[in-house]
């Protein structure tokens, strides 16, 4: 009895297109499309250049082995339904590894046009009507994490399709981190990914970087200075917070690309998946302070760097927190320990804050104070050992505080100021490897008989 084999081939991805092309490094484009021209240049770059597609697929999830192929795709199409508009997404991404599939639609915007909601669910429909696993979005916005959408109307979709984000910036830092750092190891892979670093960082290109704090900054300024009370749940606190955010993620891409190094902000486990749950605690925390507070983290630096906007004070903080060293046993030679390490830098505007044990309360000097005569430091503390420093450069914008694009300005340029002048110089104390006793310098004067002969002679 003969048995009937029958082969069934299901429909890949790229099946289901009707409309589109590969992505190419050189679109052939009206000038006018500008979208589509960077969208096709970067998702060619992406095809060809094994360490970026890495750099920005690892964080949604993907492995890219050395046995996953990567095809892309522009301006797709696929068929309707009956009676619906054709929707045509900017890019499509396709990763195959083995029979292993993994594909996500790109809507990408440029210069200062905001992505749009109702598209974004279209393409989420799309997506799930062509087994299509995400959507992914580019544009100017900011968000902490690739997997966190910047637009909170799309995080609380009810849609199951994923919808991911990278900026324009992002994508920019990742090419110049893997440049900077000899990342890329073939060589035409480092040449096209250099052309596409100098094309991104065109003003042509339309990338640029948060610029400016929404209408509300001003508002919520102005309350905080006259001592009223922020509301627990505010849309003003909302908005400026989500504000904020985008900011504080853009600076740290302007750390990263000015150290060459990863820079993040630290954050919870907890608000790096939950941004509701980050706003909330960020809005206690903004009631209790009348601050905005974010922390960097940088492989190798001495300390995190710490940055305060001080709205009550109309002030920009940014320091690192350092242990004192414990093998000094004076608090003069301890805070001389961390005067050494800032002579002949630039030090105006800066402070030491000394942390004591116990309740003893936390004192405070200019560094050109503790430069002139390190033991004015003592007076009152005679008998503790100062156990941290918090150093820090403090700086009054006064009314340029309250401005929407001035505030942003004077923030990026005070924290890489603060960092080179103070905070790439700093070094860590550690404690000195233990050393054996000069009189016990051999096995035998630890061994059991010794100890127990040591052991009566005390007894």
């Amino acid at each position: 009895m003969m048995s009937l084999i029958i082969e069934v081939k299901f429909m890949t991805v790229i099946d289901k297109i009707t409309q589109g092309e590969p992505a190419r490094l050189f679109p052939v484009l009206s000038n006018t499309s500008k979208e589509g021209r960077t969208t096709s240049i970067v998702l060619a770059c992406m095809a060809r250049v094994d360490e970026m597609a890495k750099a920005l697929l690892t964080p949604l999830g993907q492995k890219i082995g050395v046995r996953t192929s990567i095809e892309t795709f522009t301006e797709v199409c696929f068929s309707p339904k009956k009676d619906e508009v054709k929707r045509r997404p900017d890019g499509l991404i396709i990763l195959t590894t083995g029979k292993r599939e993994w594909s996500a639609l790109v809507e990408a915007k440029v210069g200062s046009t905001d992505l749009d909601i109702d598209q974004i669910e279209d393409y989420r429909k799309i997506a799930k009507e062509n087994g299509i696993d995400a959507v992914i979005t580019i544009s100017n916005q900011f968000t902490t994490s690739p997997t966190i959408h910047p637009i909170r109307q799309v995080r609380k979709s009810r849609s199951k399709i994923p919808a991911y984000h990278w900026s324009w910036m992002t994508i920019l830092t990742t090419s110049d981190l893997l440049l900077s750092n000899d990342e890329v190891a073939d060589v035409d892979q480092s040449t096209l990914l250099n052309e596409l670093r100098r094309f991104l960082s065109h003003e042509s290109a339309g990338v640029k970087g948060f610029e400016r704090m929404p209408k509300e900054w001003g508002e919520l300024c102005k309350l905080v200075s006259a001592g009223g009370r922020i509301p627990s749940k505010s849309e003003i606190v909302s908005v400026v917070l989500e504000a904020w955010h985008q900011e504080t993620r853009d600076l740290s891409l302007i750390l990263s690309r000015l150290t060459e190094t990863k820079v993040e902000q630290r954050l919870s486990r907890r608000h790096r998946s939950s941004p509701a749950e980050r706003l909330r605690a960020e809005t206690e925390s903004l009631r209790d302070t009348g601050s905005l507070i974010a922390i960097f983290e940088m492989e190798h630096a001495a300390a995190p760097v710490e940055v305060t906007a001080a709205i009550s004070r109309r002030s920009l903080d940014v320091g690192m927190s350092l242990r004192a060293p414990l093998d000094k046993k004076s608090s003069k030679a301890r805070v001389n320990w961390l005067l050494r390490q800032l002579k002949g830098k630039n030090t105006a505007d800066c402070h030491i804050r000394l942390n004591w044990p116990g309740k003893s309360e936390a004192t405070q000097f200019s560094v050109a104070e503790l430069l002139e005569d390190s033991s004015i430091l003592e007076a009152g503390k005679e008998h503790l050992q100062v156990n941290s420093f918090y150093i820090f450069m403090s700086k009054r914008i006064g009314a340029r505080f309250t401005q929407q694009a001035n505030f942003i300005t004077d923030l990026e340029i005070a924290v890489p100021q603060f960092y080179r002048s103070i905070g790439q110089h700093l070094t860590l104390w550690k404690e000195g490897a233990p050393k054996i006793r000069e009189e016990k310098p051999t096995a035998q004067e630890v061994s059991v008989k010794a100890i127990s002969l040591e052991a009566n002679d005390e007894a």
